[in-house]
């Protein structure tokens, strides 16, 4: 007579759940937020003081944000065409007076 002996394996631990993929971060849609915000208000102040400068920031700003999916897409639009303007005044100012200042 044998004894019909169960040989039961060891139960293998339970494994864990593989980490889920990161959820999308609101920050990037947040950051896009505040550079469309940046590229107007930089467009804007462009087309008074400094538009050698603010005028290319606001163009990059806004492409920055139009790229990165903001939900301010139109205010991106509008830094957009301010930067462009900024640089319109910048080449005005240069073929009329061969100066990029301000004279009064």
């Amino acid at each position: 007579m044998t004894p019909t002996a169960t040989t039961a394996k060891p139960s293998a631990p339970a494994e864990a759940p593989a980490p889920a993929a990161p959820a999308p971060c609101s920050t990037d849609r947040r950051d896009a937020d505040g550079m469309a915000v940046a590229s107007f208000v930089l467009g804007l102040l462009g087309l008074l003081v400094m538009n050698i400068l603010l005028g290319p920031m606001a163009l990059v700003l806004a492409g920055l944000a139009l790229g990165r999916g903001t939900a301010r897409r139109r205010r991106a639009l509008l830094g957009l065409a301010l930067g462009v303007a900024d640089l319109v005044v910048l080449a005005a100012l240069v073929g009329a007076d061969h100066t990029v200042t301000w004279s009064l």
